[in-house]
């Protein structure tokens, strides 16, 4: 298995996880952000050390700091959506600020761990994301 196979096996293992603010533990609990830190982490692909927390859960909604989005252009590089390929990052605006990620499938898949839902796999261009503004980030070279 390549690299982006691998990230993608291990962000599907982590599917059925319910949703927890600021939780990383697989069958526990994670949040769209920790997922990521998880999943990148584990591939070495960001420092051993890093860890967002703590954050406020409604944060997007109050602030206009792009913190979200800030670590992601900190740690990978932007891409376009032509160029995303599988074990990519798209990134949405959800209140005041780039605030949900998920990592990226073949086609339109996408595995994010969403409130009230848990990890699922979801289509990018479902409901509540549709409409909203996206960015994509890829942390492999």
């Amino acid at each position: 298995m390549n690299l982006r196979e691998q990230i993608a096996a291990e962000a599907a293992s982590w599917l059925g996880t319910p949703y927890h603010h600021q939780a990383m533990v697989k069958g526990a609990g994670v949040d769209c952000a920790m997922i990521l830190v998880a999943v990148y982490g584990k591939f070495g692909l960001l420092p051993p050390d890093f860890d967002p927390r703590p954050y406020p859960q409604d944060w997007h909604l109050h602030r206009d700091a792009e913190r979200y989005l800030g670590y992601l252009m900190q740690f990978g590089r932007e891409i376009t959506e032509s160029e995303l390929q599988k074990g990519d990052v798209a990134v949405w605006k959800f209140g005041r600020a780039f605030s949900h990620g998920g990592i990226c499938l073949d086609g339109t898949g996408l595995i994010h761990s969403y409130i009230g839902r848990g990890v699922v796999l979801d289509d990018r261009y479902q409901a509540e994301l549709a409409h909203r503004e996206v960015r994509y980030f890829s942390f492999i070279q």
